[in-house]
C-alpha cells in the first residue's frame, strides 16, 4: 500500500487548535472532491472523519488522501440503508433513524468543517447516548470562541452541510462550488497569537522572519505568555527558529528529563515542514506535548498500582487482585467485561495506552473519537427508539 508519511489530518487539527477560514477552505475542498467522486461512482464512504484523511508527506502543502473504505457500500439512486455504521461524532441523524443514503457523507464533511474552524465537534456530550441526543437535537453552537469572529458566510456553509433534512442538505457537487465563496480567504478571521522578532533598532525583521504565528484558540492568555517566553529563551540567536541544539539546551535549562534520543524524536515529529528547525507554531505543539506529559504523570502512577509485577501490562490476575482490594470479590463476567472494553487490541491484557484511553474516554472528545465501541453505539439507536427520542421511519 502507498506510504503516507505526513500523518492524519486529525493530528494537524490537534496541533493547530483550529484552522483559519483560508486553511479550512483548502481542506474542505479536498473532502468535497472525495465525496463527489465517491458518489459519482455509486459509493457511500460512511466513515468520513479527520482520522481517515492522511497527508502523503510532512510538508504543509502535502497531498491529502482518504483511507478506510471498510464501511463503504455501493448504492443505487433512491436506495436507502438501515445499518448503523460510522463514528459517533460524525454520524448523521438519519443514520440513527436507520434510514439513510449518500447524503450522510456531506453531513460528516460538515462536522469536519466545524471542527476545522473551531477545534471541537458541534455535537458533543460525555456519553454516547448524549452525543446521539445532541445530533438529533441538531443545535449548532456559534457562540463559543472563535465563532463570533468567523464570517457569516462560513457559518452559513456549516449550517447548510449540517441540515437535519437530507433532502435539503447540500449535495457534494453543490459543496464543491461553495468553499471558495463561503470561506473568506483572509487570515484575520482566525484569532492568532503573533511573536514579532525585532532587531535592536526596533523595526521588524524581514524575509519571512518578521512574524511567527500559530492558531492558538485553545490556549489561555497565561499559557500563551509562558510558551512565548520559553520560545524567546530557547531561540539563542534570535532568528525566530529553534534548532535541535537550541531545543536540547533549552529543555535542559528548564529541567526536562527527556533523553537526547527522545528529544530528537520530538523534534522530528513537530517539524511539520521538514526544514530541520522549529518555527513558533511547531514549537507550540512541542510545548503542549510536554505539558500533556506532565499532566499524565498521575495516570502512570495509577497504572503502576494495577501493574503489580511491572511487566508494562495489566493482566487479568492483577486486575482481579487490585479490584478485589476495594470491592471484595469480582465475578469473572464483570472482569471479562472490563477487560473486553479496555483491551482494544484483544491480546488479553491492558497496555498503558489502553489504560490512558479508558481513563480519558468520555471526558475528552479527541480521545473518545478514537476509543469507542461500535457495537455499543449500534445498540444505542434501539434504546433511543425505546425511550421515544427517535422514531423509526
Amino acid at each position: 500500500m502507498e506510504l503516507c508519511e505526513g500523518g492524519e489530518l486529525f493530528d494537524r487539527i490537534i496541533a493547530r487548535g483550529h484552522y483559519s477560514e483560508r486553511g479550512a477552505a483548502v481542506v474542505v475542498r479536498i473532502v468535497a472532491e472525495v465525496v463527489r467522486m465517491c458518489h459519482a461512482i455509486g459509493v457511500i464512504h460512511r466513515d468520513l472523519k479527520p482520522e481517515n484523511f492522511l497527508y502523503t508527506t510532512k510538508k504543509e502543502n502535502s497531498s491529502l488522501k482518504v483511507i478506510d473504505f471498510g464501511l463503504s457500500v455501493f448504492f443505487q439512486p433512491g436506495e436507502t440503508f438501515s445499518e448503523i455504521v460510522g463514528s459517533p461524532y460524525y454520524m448523521a441523524p438519519e443514520v440513527l433513524k436507520r434510514n439513510y443514503g449518500p447524503e450522510i457523507d456531506v453531513w460528516s464533511a460538515g462536522v469536519m468543517l466545524y471542527i476545522l474552524l473551531c477545534g471541537v465537534p458541534p455535537f458533543w456530550a460525555e456519553s454516547e447516548q448524549g452525543v446521539a441526543r445532541a445530533i438529533l437535537k441538531g443545535e449548532i453552537d456559534f457562540q463559543r470562541d472563535p465563532w463570533p469572529r468567523v464570517s457569516d458566510s462560513a457559518k452559513s456553509l456549516v449550517t447548510r452541510m449540517l441540515e437535519p433534512d437530507p433532502k435539503r442538505r447540500l449535495t457534494a457537487q453543490e459543496l464543491l462550488g461553495a468553499p471558495q465563496e463561503s470561506l473568506r480567504l483572509q487570515a484575520h478571521h482566525a484569532q492568532r497569537v503573533c511573536l514579532v522578532k525585532r532587531q535592536g533598532s526596533g523595526t521588524p525583521q524581514r524575509q519571512g522572519k518578521q512574524r511567527q504565528t500559530v492558531i492558538a484558540e485553545h490556549l489561555s492568555t497565561e499559557e500563551v505568555k509562558i510558551i512565548s517566553d520559553m520560545f524567546r529563551l530557547m531561540d539563542a540567536d534570535d532568528d525566530g527558529k529553534i534548532t535541535f541544539e537550541e531545543l536540547k539546551a533549552g529543555l535542559q535549562k528548564v529541567g526536562s528529563q527527556l533523553a537526547e534520543e527522545e528529544m530528537k524524536m520530538l523534534m522530528e515529529a513537530a517539524d511539520v515542514d521538514g526544514n530541520g528547525v522549529l518555527d513558533y507554531g511547531e514549537f507550540v505543539a512541542v510545548s503542549i506535548h510536554l505539558q500533556k506529559q506532565d499532566n499524565d504523570a498521575h495516570l502512570y502512577k495509577a497504572f503502576t498500582f494495577f501493574d503489580k509485577n511491572g511487566s508494562g501490562y495489566i493482566e487479568m490476575d492483577e486486575l482481579r487482585e487490585a479490584l478485589s482490594e476495594d470491592y471484595n470479590k469480582f465475578d469473572n463476567e464483570v472482569l471479562n467485561n472490563i477487560m473486553g472494553e479496555v483491551d482494544s487490541n484483544k491480546d488479553g491484557r491492558i497496555s498503558y495506552d489502553e489504560f490512558v484511553a479508558m481513563m480519558k474516554a468520555g471526558t475528552d472528545w479527541r480521545q473518545a473519537s478514537r476509543q469507542y465501541s461500535r457495537a455499543r453505539f449500534k445498540s444505542l439507536s434501539f434504546n433511543l427508539m425505546k425511550d421515544g427520542s427517535v422514531s423509526a421511519h
